[in-house]
C-alpha cells in the first residue's frame, strides 16, 4: 500500500467515525437516554445480506480493510512490510505498543497460537486473553482487565503473527484504548437497548441473522450475529449514539475458544 492510499483509508477510518462514544454499554436494561436510538441510524459498516445462504456479504466503505491492511506478500499494508503499522504515524512513537506488535515471522494455524500471540500483545498494556475467534480472513480477541471487564477487541495477523487494536469501534469508539480515549461522559445506551438496536438494524437490513449476547467495552457493545443459533460475525453499538457498525473484515466464521 503506497502512502497516498495510506493516507486514504486513514481518512475514511476518521471520516467514518461519525460521533465519538462517550461511555460504556450499562450492564443492565434500565437505563434511557435522551432519547430512543433508532436501528436505521446511520450505519459506518456495511449491510449484511444472506440472499445466497452464506454469511454477511461486506459492501460498505470499510470492505476489504482485513486483508489490505496486513502487509503480507499478497496484500502489503498497513500492519507491516512496507506500509508499516498506521499506529505510530498517526499517534506518535510513543503509542506503538499501545496499538500494535510487531509479528515473530511465525504462521498463526490455531486457537492456542493466536492466544499466545494476543497475550503478548494484552501483557504491554495490563490485560489479559478472553474470547478468541478464528475467521477465514484473520483471528479475534477480547482483552479483558484483571477484574474481568471487557477492555479492547485486537486482530491477529495469522500470516506472521502481528496484532493490533482491531479497527472499527474498538479504535474509533472505545473511549479508553482507543484514538478518542479519555472522552467519557454519561451512557445513553444500555446493553439490553443494544441488543434491540442490533436486532431491528439486522431487520432493517433485509438479513434473517439475529443478534447475540451484548458484550460491554468501553464506549460501546459488540455483539455476535447468528444464523439458527451459530455465529456467522459480529456488529457493534455506540454506547452515545446507537449507532451500528458491522465488522465486515473477518471473513467467514471458523470456530472459537472462550477459556481463560
Amino acid at each position: 500500500m503506497n502512502r497516498r492510499r495510506t493516507d486514504a483509508v486513514l481518512l475514511a477510518s476518521l471520516a467514518l467515525a461519525g460521533a465519538v462514544a462517550l461511555g460504556g454499554c450499562g450492564a443492565s436494561g434500565d437505563a434511557t437516554g435522551p432519547g430512543t436510538p433508532s436501528a436505521t441510524s446511520t450505519a459506518p459498516g456495511s449491510a449484511p445480506s444472506d440472499l445466497a445462504g452464506g454469511g454477511p456479504t461486506p459492501s460498505g466503505p470499510t470492505s476489504g480493510w482485513g486483508p489490505g491492511m496486513w502487509g503480507d506478500d499478497e496484500s502489503p499494508g498497513m500492519m507491516g512490510g512496507d506500509g508499516g503499522s498506521w499506529a505510530p504515524g498517526m499517534m506518535g512513537s510513543g503509542m506503538r505498543g499501545n496499538w500494535w506488535l510487531a509479528g515473530d515471522g511465525h504462521p498463526v494455524r490455531t486457537l492456542d497460537r493466536a492466544r499466545e500471540r494476543a497475550t503478548a500483545f494484552a501483557d504491554r498494556l495490563g490485560l489479559r486473553v478472553g474470547e478468541v475467534m478464528q475467521f477465514t480472513r484473520n483471528f479475534y480477541a477480547q482483552l479483558e482487565t484483571g477484574a474481568g471487564r471487557q477492555a479492547t477487541e485486537v486482530l491477529v495477523n495469522p500470516a506472521d503473527g502481528a496484532v493490533q487494536i482491531e479497527y472499527g469501534p474498538a479504535m474509533m469508539w472505545n473511549t479508553d484504548y482507543g484514538m478518542h480515549h479519555g472522552s467519557r461522559s454519561g451512557t445513553d445506551v444500555s446493553a439490553s437497548q443494544a441488543r434491540d438496536i442490533a436486532r431491528r438494524w439486522l431487520r432493517a437490513h433485509g438479513t434473517t441473522l439475529t443478534a447475540g449476547d451484548p458484550e460491554s467495552f468501553p464506549g460501546y457493545c459488540t455483539l455476535h450475529t447468528l444464523r439458527s443459533g451459530r455465529i456467522t460475525g459480529m456488529l457493534s453499538v455506540n454506547a452515545a449514539t446507537g449507532q451500528v457498525w458491522y465488522h465486515d473484515w473477518h471473513g467467514d466464521f471458523v470456530r472459537m475458544d472462550d477459556h481463560r
